[in-house]
């Protein structure tokens, strides 16, 4: 499970001009932003995105309650960071009581979150290259590059197929079930 930010403000490193010219950026007076969220079965490829104009606990919450309806009767083992809405209490309550395991990954270690490798292709492929972003345009055209993506695609993307995938020997133990 991972977060990503939408903004509306272009990103610097979309911009390229000939050698020695400077860029031009445009300045908007919006500093509207979305949060993508989502999780990812690392079986089989099926995600569940989540939009939000902040990311708190209580929005949280509410994607644990949607993970708990999708994958209902399954063993579900969350990896997270750290962030303050996913260490809450009653986050951590309301995780027990649906029954997923919470697991914490180490710090400043984004390589190991596959949802943040798969929101790195998003942001490369669709957000980085609008020189001014419309805020829901790119909301829209994120979700549907993931929905476009087969199973297999997303995982790969995400890193989950490489033999150097740090889960890879749970992963191949519960495919050979």
């Amino acid at each position: 499970m991972d977060s990503t930010t939408i903004r509306e403000i272009p990103p610097l490193r979309a911009a390229w001009t000939p050698v020695g010219q400077q860029a031009c950026v445009p300045i908007i007076g919006s500093h509207a932003k979305r949060v993508l969220s989502g999780i990812i079965n690392i079986l089989t490829g099926c995600y569940v995105p989540y939009v939000s104009a902040s990311f708190c606990q209580g929005h949280f919450q509410d994607l644990l309650y949607l993970t708990r309806a999708i994958w209902c009767g399954w063993n579900l083992v969350l990896f997270l960071d750290r962030a303050s809405a996913h260490t809450a209490e009653a986050s951590r309550a309301l995780a027990s009581t649906l029954d997923i395991e919470l697991r914490w990954l180490p710090t400043a270690c984004p390589e190991l979150n596959v949802m943040d490798c798969l929101w790195r292709h998003t942001r490369d492929d669709v957000a980085a290259n609008e020189p001014t972003p419309q805020l829901e345009a790119t909301v829209n055209a994120v979700l549907q590059q993931l929905d476009a993506l087969s199973d297999t695609e997303r995982l790969r993307k995400a890193g989950v197929l490489s033999n150097d995938f740090w889960l890879a020997d749970v992963r191949n133990a519960l495919m050979s079930r």
